[in-house]
């Protein structure tokens, strides 16, 4: 039996490929691309010659079996998607779902992902934080939106340019014009930015400054008062527990 390769490939720079993953994609039998034209650029610049197939939402529900049922026959399959870790807001889930149910090998490699960067670059709190990905467009947005900002952590969007200053907006809207945040557009690339402020000065911003490229929102989470007094309280107990092991260590002495 052959096995599933999910692939990360570059949101920006393409030095952020990896040896491993160029040596993957030159061995597997098949590539799977979310788009084989965009894919094929990637593939000329590394000189990867392996075929190429198109893998993507409209067509995945149709293609899965067939897929894996040359997987089952012996053939090692790659995935790969437009840009970044497949499965992350892009195609790869239900590839890997109905490898898991027929017992077929899933490997992913570790690779490029465009909100670890942008969450770490934000400066906001990362040690707990939410991924949402992309907003419903119309249905359910609203009452989204409201269930994100009463989150206790940092939580993370996809976002297109051309709809960034509304969502801006609607998220000073749910959130509270003061709310922290940040965007970042074009990760790793040339024109790499990241603005920080409340979510009304992001609003104003963008609206002034057209984006372009690839977006990534981050925004802080509610500080309710029972997030304040629960750190007074572990702040508290780490005071308390100190002195205890400092009266400890006096007795054992």
């Amino acid at each position: 039996m052959g096995k599933i390769l999910i692939v990360p490939t570059p949101v920006g720079n393409l030095d952020d490929m990896t040896p491993r993953a160029v040596e993957v994609l030159r061995n597997v039998s098949l590539i799977l691309a979310e788009d084989t034209r965009t894919s094929a650029v990637l593939m000329r610049h590394f000189d990867i010659r392996t075929p190429m197939a198109s893998h993507h939402k409209f067509n995945e529900h149709a293609t899965v079996g067939p897929i894996l049922d040359r997987v089952e026959a012996g053939v090692d399959v790659a995935l790969v998607s437009d840009a970044g870790t497949p499965g992350i807001s892009d195609p790869g889930f239900m590839l890997a779902r109905e490898a898991r149910r027929r017992g077929i090998e899933v490997c992913t490699l570790p690779g490029p992902t465009a909100f670890v960067p942008a969450l770490v670059n934000s400066g906001l709190p990362c040690d707990r934080f939410f991924f949402e990905g992309f907003l419903p467009p119309k249905k359910g947005r609203a009452t989204r939106l409201t269930e994100l900002a009463a989150l206790p952590v940092t939580f993370i969007l996809y976002e297109s340019p051309l709809r960034l200053a509304r969502t801006l907006s609607q998220l000073a809207e749910a959130c509270g014009s003061d709310r922290q945040a940040s965007v970042s557009r074009e990760i790793s690339k040339i024109h790499e930015e990241t603005v920080r402020g409340s979510l009304a000065e992001l609003e104003k911003y963008f609206s002034e400054n057209n984006p372009r490229g690839e977006i990534v929102i981050v925004v802080s989470g509610v500080d309710s008062p029972r997030r304040r007094d629960k750190t007074h309280h572990n702040k508290y107990r780490s005071e308390s527990s100190d002195s205890d092991e400092s009266d400890s260590d006096d007795n054992i002495n």
